[in-house]
């Protein structure tokens, strides 16, 4: 029997996934609050440059760490030095627009940060190999993440003091991290595989800092590990639809019916035409085939469906994103309407 689902975001729901182009944080806003009724969510802006990426601004929230760019990546240093303060700055001016187009808003709020074991497996250690090779390092910066995360929601709860704030944990390299793919420095050899119950662990602790408001995972790679994620306590599993196969159908069959959203990336995250997206009902069928196939009951699917890009739109064009976001809207609202 599937348990009664209410999430804070509401029926018909759909967001965005992170990114989106450009370099201008009041655009990007704009355009997200405006498109984005019940779940709008923090843009990022990888093309400002490092410390606007993905991993850049996650490392900028690190307690107690700090690290700078190498031409390999992000690397651990030895104190803060111009990169760590770009990436506050810029997410500093981030927050600030976000405060301007959220005046008087209620409802449910989504920000992100990148989880403890795609970050593990991107940043390094001073000898340049990932800090997912030392367990110490792991732990370490698990815990620094995690006290970097609690602050960052306590500072977005005071500036939209209206939202029920939703912590996105950007996870993509996940199923990599299980099955011993994260290559090495030197390219040769790939990273031991990580334990289950050691990512569930430390998934866990992250998901905790939120104080009981939902997590999303987010992981936009294929075998996407749902069973590990709701043990963890995700709320809701974040996934680019279009990757699962029959194989995945009793993992998120179980998902849905023991309580967790899903949230089904159907649109493309890049193109060339915003009139591509010129049919929001034809965009979800894919899921409502799901539906059908799993023999839930249809009239869930506006509940626990919320409908998101593929993966983030920082490489499509400013009238691209801002369709996309409208068509995950539009889709939304026709899965509530016509669930069949």
């Amino acid at each position: 029997m599937t348990e009664n689902l209410k999430f804070p975001w509401g029926p018909a729901a759909a967001t965005g996934v992170g990114s989106m182009p450009g370099e201008d944080a009041r655009e990007a806003v704009r355009v997200v609050v405006g498109s984005l009724a019940t779940l709008p969510h923090l843009p990022e802006l990888p093309a400002r440059g490092p410390g606007a990426d993905m991993i850049g601004r996650t490392t900028g929230l690190l307690a107690e760490l700090w690290a700078h760019v190498e031409p390999s990546g992000w690397r651990i240093s030895d104190r803060p030095g111009r990169d760590t303060r770009r990436a506050r700055a810029w997410l500093r001016e981030d927050l600030d627009a976000l405060e301007e187009f959220t005046q008087g808003y209620e409802g449910a709020l989504k920000v992100s940060a990148v989880g403890p074991w795609t970050l593990a497996a991107s940043l390094e250690r001073r000898n340049g190999e990932a800090m997912l090779g030392d367990p110490g390092a792991r732990r370490d910066l698990a815990a620094s993440l995690a006290e970097g995360v609690s602050s960052h929601l306590a500072e977005v709860r005071r500036r939209v003091p209206g939202a029920t704030v939703v912590l996105q944990l950007d996870e993509p390299s996940l199923p990599a991290v299980l099955t011993a793919r994260v290559p090495t420095a030197s390219g040769y050899r790939t990273h031991r595989a990580v334990d289950p119950a050691v990512a569930e662990e430390a998934l866990r602790g992250l998901i905790a800092v939120a104080g009981g408001d939902p997590v999303v995972v987010h992981c936009c790679a294929p075998e996407v590990p749902f069973a590990l994620l709701r043990r963890a306590g995700a709320t809701g599993i974040s996934c680019d639809a279009r990757l699962l196969t029959e194989r995945d159908d009793d993992a998120v069959g179980e998902a849905i019916e023991g309580g967790t959203a899903l949230f089904a990336g159907v649109v493309p995250g890049v193109g060339a035409e915003p009139a591509a997206l010129s049919d929001p009902a034809g965009t979800v069928g894919g899921v409502r085939s799901l539906w059908r196939r799993l023999g839930l009951d249809p009239g869930l699917l506006g509940e626990s469906v919320v409908v998101t890009p593929a993966c983030g739109l920082a490489g499509a064009s400013p009238a691209y994103a801002r369709a996309a976001l409208e068509t995950c809207a539009r889709a939304a609202r026709s899965l509530a309407d016509n669930p069949e």
